[in-house]
């Protein structure tokens, strides 16, 4: 039988060895932790709406119930052109007929960086940042940043919706202690419009969701470095900070920039419309890993991801009985979100033809809720997938 070794846990890896398996091929999933994280849903942990053990899925669960083999253990080299994997321990996983490439990214370096946390880095951070939150409440006032930077190599790399995500969830709970008032709350970013990926009428809605909720805003300047109070800016200017939480847009992993595959400018690996790689027979590389295809404003989003997983799985069954079939990612292209305010929500779409927010007061919020019971029910095989999700 021909073999499969899906390299990343996340959202493409765990989706791909699923979708894989139901093409009743032999596969191997390797991830450097033993769960699967639900990132979207870990906005909440920095309230304590929830624990990271809550937006958590533990793989082995998921490599039962599905038939894969897992293989918790980093790796720390990957020869593309031998397909040769070798991990932490020393293990060398070799002599697979197809590797698909779902290693994630890596983030971009600033100057003191270690004076902030990511709700988009290692889930333990999201745990720090809850804990930091609860002395300054405890304190009864404080100063708050949140932003996120950008790759001008790759505008597809910025994460930039669960930023905004936490600072309203933020702000909703200093109301709910009854602490708001003594605490400033700043968004920052040094692109001119942060958010434009979501439309104009997004950007205008944003500037109002500011206002109303006494959101200070300060963007199109350049950071020049994070000091342990604060964020020091091109112009001289700073911003003072007791907590800062700041997401760096993504760059190419650091296995990957190694591995002999071809790279963009911004590192991430060059593939087709179809994820496959020109030179690199039976290796694809897939989600935030992949240079994405598409115009502007695309942005590197799970569903996409798992678009790619579904269609390499599909891609390679058919190889295998030499049909002449293959699916693309390129028509499910899209920016789709339900943004989270902790009381509520905006429903965004953005495609070639459309860009939409729509405010959704209370229930966006209970959606949201739901779609992470969702996400980890189905995974897990307890409840039916529903097409399209």
């Amino acid at each position: 039988m021909n073999k499969v070794l899906v390299l990343g846990g996340g959202f493409a890896g765990v989706e791909a060895a699923i979708y894989l398996r139901k093409q009743d091929l032999e596969v191997t999933l390797v991830s450097d932790r033993d769960y699967f994280y639900i990132y979207p849903t870990s906005i909440w942990i920095p309230t304590g709406e929830a624990t990271k053990e809550d937006v958590s899925v533990p793989l082995d669960q998921l490599a039962m119930k599905h038939g894969f083999q897992l293989i918790v253990d980093p790796v720390t080299k990957f020869e593309a052109l031998e397909k040769k994997v070798t991990l932490q321990s020393g293990r060398i996983l070799e002599n697979y007929t197809y590797i698909v490439v779902a290693l994630g990214q890596d983030k971009m370096k600033h100057a003191g960086i270690e004076n902030t946390l990511s709700i988009c880095g290692k889930p333990e951070e999201a745990t720090s940042l809850y804990e930091k939150l609860d002395l300054l409440i405890r304190k009864r006032e404080g100063k708050i940043a949140m932003g996120f930077g950008g790759n001008p190599k790759d505008s597809s790399a910025v994460r930039g919706g669960p930023t905004f995500e936490v600072l309203f969830n933020v702000d909703t709970y200093l109301k709910k202690k009854g602490v708001r008032e003594h605490f400033e709350l700043t968004f920052f970013a040094p692109m001119e419009k942060p958010g434009q990926k979501m439309g104009e009428n997004a950007l205008v809605m944003m500037d109002k969701m500011f206002k109303m909720h006494n959101i200070q805003k300060k963007v199109g300047v350049k950071i020049t470095r994070f000091e342990e109070d604060g964020i020091v800016f091109e112009d001289g200017t700073k911003i003072e900070s007791d907590l800062t939480m700041f997401i760096s847009a993504g760059t190419g992993h650091s296995i990957i920039v190694d591995s002999g595959l071809p790279l963009s400018d911004a590192r991430f690996v060059l593939t087709n419309e179809y994820n496959e790689i020109e030179g690199f027979e039976g290796i694809y590389a897939i989600g935030d890993t992949a240079s994405l295809l598409g115009p502007e404003w695309r942005a590197k989003q799970g569903h996409v991801a798992e678009v790619m997983a579904k269609n390499v799985a599909y891609n390679i069954a058919n190889k295998m009985q030499n049909i002449d079939s293959k699916k693309s990612y390129i028509e499910h292209l899209n920016i789709l979100c339900v943004m989270d305010t902790g009381n509520g929500a905006a429903f965004v779409y953005r495609s070639n033809t459309s860009a939409k927010m729509i405010p959704m007061p209370v229930v966006g919020h209970w959606m949201k809720k739901g779609w992470g019971w969702y996400c980890r029910q189905s995974k897990l095989g307890r409840i039916p997938r529903i097409p399209g999700m």
